[in-house]
């Protein structure tokens, strides 16, 4: 494939051909905060379009974005937001869809939130496989970061760093033994998203969830859908990987930054960062794109 590249001050745009999904697939179960079965169909989208959530249980069907502008809030998951139509905890499903190539994609919701599934990316990267890519006849036009961009808060950060390959690296550090610090580094060039990344699992901390739920928390959150970590070890092993924790944070952190719409090339570090941070670094990022002349 030939690959167009145009130098700026800031980077290099890059061109390459779009993908949308060549047939739909349709996934159902519970919201991770709202505990609420939501029904999801994924269908492939015209060229140029982006990925899009579609509120089908809302009066007019109220189309959101998946774009960084949209962002409503970040506890504890992502929201985007349109008017007065939301749609939460959407990492886990854009992160498969951005990491498996797909550009343009229309989707369905009969609810507010996209459900956790078993917790990690692995059902729905199964189901965009099953559904298959089609190219579209345009191309994708992204970007290579060529000065640092880093977002602090405290000892926590987010950064952008030129580099020749994408690469995402992310770190974690709890008191909790069983989690201790660990850290997890991944470049879609050397082991695929799904496997590498997509069958980690959310995870939380056994003396936090009765004050989470008593603040209209994690209603959806079980043993069967997130990993879960007392002061004595995991209550629900074994784990997938020996840094799970660490691996799904990355898993976050991509579909968090999918919000630009294209990936630049660059080496992302993140450090106990969170959803604010993420989706800071893109906003970032999305301004400096932007600028270009």
């Amino acid at each position: 494939m030939a690959v167009l590249e145009q130098s700026t001050r800031h980077g290099a745009f890059l061109e390459t051909v779009q993908y949308t999904l060549h047939q739909e697939f349709v996934r159902s179960g519970v919201g991770l905060h709202t505990g609420a079965t939501v029904h999801v169909r994924v269908l492939p989208a015209e060229v140029g379009v982006g990925r899009y959530f579609v509120r089908t249980d809302l009066p007019q069907a109220p189309k959101i974005p998946a774009h960084v502008e949209q962002v409503s809030q970040t506890l504890l998951s992502t929201e985007l937001a349109a008017g007065e139509a939301r749609v939460r905890t959407v990492e886990h499903l854009l992160a498969a869809l951005t990491a498996m190539g797909i550009d343009n994609a229309r989707i369905e919701m009969d609810g507010p939130e996209a459900p956790l599934l078993d917790g990690s990316a692995k059902e729905w990267v199964e189901a965009i496989a099953e559904g298959g890519q089609s190219p579209l006849p345009a191309s994708r036009a992204s970007w290579m970061v060529a000065d640092p961009i880093w977002i602090r808060e405290g000892d926590a950060f987010v950064a952008a760093l030129p580099s020749p390959e994408l690469r995402f690296t992310y770190g974690i550090d709890f008191a909790i033994p069983a989690i201790g610090n660990q850290w997890h580094s991944w470049a879609p060039s050397q082991e695929p998203f799904a496997t590498a990344i997509a069958p980690a699992r959310t995870f939380g901390l056994a003396d936090q969830i009765e004050y989470l739920r008593s603040q209209g928390l994690i209603k959806g959150g079980s043993l069967d859908n997130a990993l879960v970590c007392g002061a004595e070890g995991w209550l629900n092993p074994p784990l997938r990987f020996a840094n799970e924790p660490a691996r799904h944070k990355l898993l976050d952190l991509v579909g968090d930054l999918s919000l630009l719409g294209t990936m630049p090339t660059a080496h992302f570090v993140a450090y106990k960062a969170s959803h604010a941070l993420h989706t800071q670094l893109a906003r970032s990022l999305h301004q400096l794109r932007d600028a270009q002349p």
